[in-house]
């Protein structure tokens, strides 16, 4: 319960600070559906272009092959993405690098969708801590994020975190609205239950390890997981055919991200 009210209160404290987003649950079946990222590692770099599905559907979208899809930057870098296959086109030699701006260009079906995205300085990740409460006899386990936020106001986080070998990815996001300038000190929640009807949640118990990623992400993609949250309800990632408000011009769904990255690993004790 108390995991569930944390996660209520944080939901609550990002999006009143936000203006109010708008989500349609209709069928998008058939809408181009854009997942593209860019980092300040090193390359490749990946877009993914498929169709969406209708929302009472599993999420097995079909890929878009023949696109002509186009990365460029604001200092005159540019590259045509290659083909590799399950809808992904993949860069060659392009660079990431923080404070430029990032355009793509995607010509698919006889549309074009465009769509920019800043990548963010970076904000150090020093580590992560420990901690746990008892509830009704049980344990939750909860990380901490060791980081500093800077004194300009405006910085957006993605974390994401996995557990042991675990295929599925839990999100959330976080803003300095509340805490500007200061050490974070809101934590993750790691699962505190098993569930019999999907074998990847999996309730953290002392041993597991858990591979945690943070971003420095732009407002737009803040804004659009934001919204998914609210739709998905459990922290889970991707997209689906509902219209969070997406970066990516001209109907399609998705986002495209320019952003940090960096990676811990803890071992539960």
């Amino acid at each position: 319960m108390k995991n569930i009210i944390f996660i209520i209160l944080s939901l609550f404290i990002v999006t009143s600070c936000e203006k109010e987003i708008d989500l349609d649950l209709d069928d998008k079946s058939g809408n181009i559906v854009i997942e593209g990222n860019i980092t300040n590692q090193a390359g490749p770099y990946f877009v993914r272009i498929t169709k969406s599905v209708a929302f009472t559907q599993n999420n097995q979208y079909p890929a878009v092959t023949g696109a002509q899809v186009v990365l460029t930057d604001n200092t005159g870098q540019t590259e045509t993405l290659q083909y590799v296959g399950d809808g992904k086109y993949k860069t060659t030699n392009f660079t990431g690098v923080t404070g430029r701006t990032y355009t793509l260009k995607i010509q698919a079906e006889g549309k074009e969708y465009t769509a920019q995205s800043t990548m963010p300085e970076v904000v150090n990740f020093d580590g992560l801590t420990q901690d746990s409460f008892n509830f009704g006899g049980e344990t939750t386990y909860t990380l901490l994020p060791v980081f500093t936020d800077p004194i300009a106001l405006g910085n957006r986080y993605l974390f994401n975190f996995t557990v042991n070998n675990m295929t599925k990815k839990t999100f959330e996001v976080f803003s300095d609205n509340i805490n500007n300038g200061m050490v974070n000190q809101r934590p993750l929640f790691l699962p505190n239950e098993d569930d019999d009807k999907d074998p990847t949640d999996h309730k953290v118990v002392p041993g597991d390890t858990i591979y945690v990623e943070m971003q420095s992400i732009d407002h737009n993609i803040f804004t659009y997981y934001s919204a998914l949250l609210q739709i998905t309800d459990d922290g889970g990632a991707g997209v689906t055919p509902s219209n969070p408000p997406s970066n990516i011009n001209n109907g399609a769904l998705g986002y495209f991200s320019a952003h940090t990255t960096q990676k811990k690993t803890f071992v539960i004790q």
